[in-house]
């Protein structure tokens, strides 16, 4: 029996997770997560397709789990999910106080400055997971990302169908922004500082004579800025948060660029 039929029985019928073989199938999907042989979601094509029983595997991780005390060095911690060990094998540089957890998976060459990579979550080789920031639970964050400080990418376990956060290669994510519910950032994109984008925010692209609108969806090598539109509301008109794409990134442009030299680009302060 697969793997994948094993977990589906088990998520129609919990009783099955007292079941040895169920717990070794569960506890067998998390270290091909934390390998990365296996992902919560993956590239197909031009989209992505999410693997809707691997989310169900890390749920059901949980209640079978113990909590016990871990302790690094004069840190103390009490939870149900190791930290991920082998750091110089798996030729990953980690500063204090960067944590990343088992079933979660941290590619050769990433730099993870004191930061948080939850279960799930797979982040591929030559990405800078910068001073706080947070890559939550099943976020796809793509090769040679940047993830400047503070960002915040938003964790989905829950409802399994849903995608997660995704960052493709080559992405720049600027100081705080918050990407979540699923926002998948196109290839080589620069997102501003404070850009926050979720599934119901509108990202309007403002560089032709008229508007054009996205969800979810930031088109690669696109520009983004905070912005705002207005909204007519029973109280009044007031302005609503959104994000303005203004312009393209330049193919001169090297991809390790700064976020300011990105905006510069395109005559916005820095």
């Amino acid at each position: 029996m697969s793997l994948q039929t094993i977990i589906e029985n088990a998520w129609q019928d919990r009783s099955l997770l007292q079941d040895v073989k169920t717990q070794e199938a569960i506890r067998d999907v998390l270290e091909e997560l934390d390998k990365g042989r296996i992902r919560v979601a993956e590239p197909e094509g031009e989209n992505w397709k999410v693997n809707e029983w691997v989310k169900k595997a890390v749920l059901m991780y949980f209640p079978i789990q113990k909590m016990e005390t871990i302790k690094v060095g004069p840190f103390e911690f009490h939870d149900k999910i190791a930290l991920k060990e082998n750091y110089a094998q798996l030729g990953v540089r980690v500063v204090p106080h960067a944590i990343a957890r088992y079933g979660s998976f941290v590619a050769k060459g990433v730099i993870m400055m004191p930061s948080y990579v939850n279960i799930g979550a797979y982040v591929d080789e030559g990405t800078m997971v910068d001073t706080w920031a947070t890559v939550g639970s099943c976020a796809q964050v793509g090769k040679n990302v940047h993830l400047s400080g503070g960002v915040g990418l938003g964790g989905v376990l829950e409802p399994v169908q849903a995608a997660p956060v995704i960052i493709e290669d080559g992405a720049f994510i600027g100081s705080r922004s918050i990407l979540v519910e699923g926002v998948r950032i196109g290839k080589e994109a620069v997102i501003g500082a404070n850009v926050c984008i979720t599934a119901s925010t509108k990202i309007i692209d403002v560089t032709g004579s008229e508007p054009v609108e996205f969800k979810g969806y930031v088109p690669p090598r696109s520009v983004v800025i905070p912005g705002s539109y207005a909204k007519k509301f029973a109280a009044g008109e007031y302005q609503v948060p959104c994000a303005l794409i203004i312009g393209q990134r330049k193919e001169s442009t090297d991809l390790k660029t700064s976020l300011n030299d990105a905006l510069r680009e395109h005559a916005v302060a820095v």
